[in-house]
């Protein structure tokens, strides 16, 4: 079946549908990972947006029930070069088309996946929509300039949990699966704020010996150190962080009093909260091979990475200091805090998918945290 995808700036592409049928519609990003277009699939914090793949195959290994980062999809649209709808890996259960089609997602296949990401990285991310019923360029050019802008949404709200829940997995291990924190001993209780968190986070914490009880993104901070952890965690997640006023304002209320560690989304709020600003990226960085420099140690780590606003660290310099630098365009990938046991990274030490080479950050929460216990 024919799908047009039509961008806000006028741009017209034309390829073939996979997945389900209908309009789709939201901020189209690019993301330059080459394998991992299953997490990709799953992450929260791609609600609101269509992702376009760089790599030109997407569907060869198929679709698994492990490798997944949250129970459904969010993200509104997917773009690829090439589908393969036969899919070969010993863990597979469907195909990815079929995954899309079950969830609801439409995707586009067939267009020029290059010439589309040369032109968000020339002209900015921007709004778009993916039809199979609607063919008309002018029609669909007028739908996309009539979304709203990514900028001022507050998209969190509609990805965090509904109540409490204790996390009881670790890392998934060759021939054991997922393992059971029975075989890793938990020393540390964390209190895991969900703006959109992944599930490798949560297995990540938890193997570097993490109690972790997750909680909704507007859970009171009383009721938070209330339950006496010793450190607070504030995950990843989609949109705009400013207009996340009343989060802020409870993030402030651990300030001081408790370690914590943010990731993505959690690092623009604590920067916020900590007084600082946040600015939006001009296509934003999403991939699983940007490069970042952790200034303490001068080395330099192949990370993961998915957001659209970066921390200005100029606003923030009062109290935090730089701590990671992405060596492409030289935005702040993490902060420390002067004084405080507080730290917080933009790019994804969980990977998933992605390189490992910023896993020892959540040893160094831990290590925090029992400095300060």
């Amino acid at each position: 079946m024919k799908a047009v995808l039509a961008l806000a700036d006028g741009r017209i592409f034309e390829g073939k549908s996979f997945g389900a049928t209908g309009e789709a519609s939201g901020e189209v990003v690019f993301n330059t990972a080459m394998t991992g277009y299953q997490e990709v699939l799953t992450d929260p914090s791609y609600k609101g947006q269509m992702v376009t793949m760089t790599y030109t195959q997407a569907g060869n290994t198929g679709i698994n029930p492990e490798d997944i980062e949250s129970n459904q999809l969010y993200l509104s649209g997917f773009i690829v070069r090439e589908y393969f709808e036969c899919y070969s890996n010993w863990r597979a259960t469907m195909s990815l088309g079929a995954f899309l089609k079950e969830n609801g997602v439409v995707g586009i296949q067939g267009i020029d996946t290059r010439a589309l990401t040369r032109h968000l990285r020339d002209h900015g991310a921007q709004n778009g929509i993916i039809s199979t019923t609607d063919s008309d360029p002018q029609s669909l050019v007028h739908k996309a300039r009539a979304i709203p802008s990514m900028a001022g949404l507050d998209l969190a709200s509609g990805v965090t949990c509904d109540k409490p829940y204790h996390w009881t997995e670790g890392l998934w291990e060759l021939g054991e699966g997922y393992i059971h924190p029975d075989r890793i001993g938990l020393k540390y209780k964390v209190v895991a704020y969900d703006f959109g968190i992944k599930f490798n986070i949560l297995r990540c914490l938890v193997s570097a010996g993490c109690d972790v009880t997750v909680v909704p993104a507007t859970f009171p901070a009383e009721e938070a150190l209330a339950m006496n952890p010793d450190g607070i965690f504030l995950s990843n997640g989609p949109g705009d962080p400013e207009p996340m006023t009343a989060v802020i304002e409870n993030i402030r209320k651990f300030i001081g009093k408790i370690p914590v560690f943010g990731i993505c989304l959690g690092h623009q709020l604590l920067g916020l909260a900590l007084g600082g600003r946040t600015v939006k990226l001009k296509f934003g960085n999403h991939g699983s091979n940007l490069p970042v420099m952790d200034l303490a140690t001068r080395k330099v780590e192949i990370t993961a990475q998915n957001h659209g606003f970066s921390v200005d660290i100029v606003s923030l310099s009062h109290a935090c200091q730089l701590a990671h630098e992405n060596l492409n365009d030289q935005t702040v990938e993490g902060m420390r805090h002067r004084e405080l046991p507080i730290f917080s990274v933009q790019h994804h030490p969980e990977a998933s998918p992605g390189p490992h080479d910023s896993h020892y950050l959540f040893g160094r929460f831990v290590e925090m945290m029992e400095k300060h216990r």
